[in-house]
């Protein structure tokens, strides 16, 4: 799992880095508020981060607000590191759009659990983005069946969107879990299968006297 560090101070971002990376973690750092933005914009960009209060050009607080502005299905986690420690400090950066904090200087244990904690919340959001996904791909089919139907007024088959005739059944059973079981209706049965059996007890009877 890849991990953003931004942390303007060398040797704060250094420690971090050495301590994720011994985690087997896969770290990308930064050194500004917007050197950050730019990475967490990437296609392939980190979904857990931890990111210093006070940075130049963009703060952490800032960092965390304009994250909060996207509508990203998979949102990055953020973790605020700062020096404040204070309950009102706590509020003001979990307001602005933070997960979670760790003060300075960080703990290594203290840091691998609120790291662990982010890792299984991302796992849990790339678990439902997924899961929309494929519900949005099964409504899909099934607004796919609800739409104009062309069907042959003679043999009955349905026509696909690649313009290829299929029987029903077949058409019914490549768009959905359907499955089908021949049988004759009342109507079918009054106006094809008796006049058939009539015709061969006919035939039988026939047979028989000659």
């Amino acid at each position: 799992m890849k991990i953003l560090i931004a942390e303007d101070e060398a040797v704060s971002r250094r420690l971090l880095e050495a301590t994720l990376k011994k985690l087997g973690y896969d770290v990308i750092t930064t050194t500004d508020g917007r050197e950050a933005l730019q990475e967490l914009s990437k296609d392939d960009a980190p979904k857990l981060a931890i990111i210093d209060w006070m940075m130049p050009n963009l703060d952490g607080l800032e960092v965390c607000m304009e994250l909060n502005k996207r509508k990203d299905p998979e949102p990055v986690y953020v973790i605020l590191l700062t020096a404040r420690g204070s309950k009102e400090d706590i509020v003001t950066g979990l307001n602005s759009g933070a997960d979670d904090y760790i003060t300075k200087p960080f703990n290594r244990e203290e840091l691998l659990a609120r790291v662990n904690v982010g890792q299984r919340i991302v796992d849990l959001q790339r678990s439902l983005s997924q899961r929309v996904y494929e519900l949005e791909e099964a409504l899909n089919e099934v607004k796919q069946l609800q739409g104009m139907l062309p069907i042959c007024s003679y043999c009955k088959k349905v026509r696909d969107d690649n313009n290829y005739w299929q029987q029903v059944e077949e058409y019914l059973t490549d768009r959905s879990e359907a499955k089908f079981s021949h049988s004759v209706c009342p109507d079918c049965d009054e106006k094809y299968v008796k006049p058939q059996l009539e015709r061969l007890a006919k035939r039988l009877e026939t047979s028989e006297k000659e």
